[in-house]
């Protein structure tokens, strides 16, 4: 296994952020779904080169919050 940019192979499968003007992403976690060639199903995750594993577990488990609905950004509680 070899890693690979992953910036094209993100277009083509249309992901997005939600991102206003002037944000800075700082750091970046990749989650990837891949089906092998022998029909074995894994998951990879690649991180940018700054991301240390503290800042990983923390996106990790915000992500989570994010995914089961218990996150809301501040502007959307007033």
């Amino acid at each position: 296994m070899t890693a690979q940019s992953v910036g094209q192979l993100l277009d083509s499968l249309g992901a997005t952020l939600d991102l206003d003007e002037g944000d800075m992403v700082t750091d970046v976690m990749v989650m990837a779904k891949v089906i092998k060639a022998d029909g074995d199903v894994s998951l990879v995750k690649g991180t940018s080169e700054s991301l240390d594993w503290i800042s990983a577990v923390g996106m990790l488990s915000a992500s989570l919050e994010i995914e089961h609905g218990r996150y809301r950004r501040v502007e959307e509680d007033e």
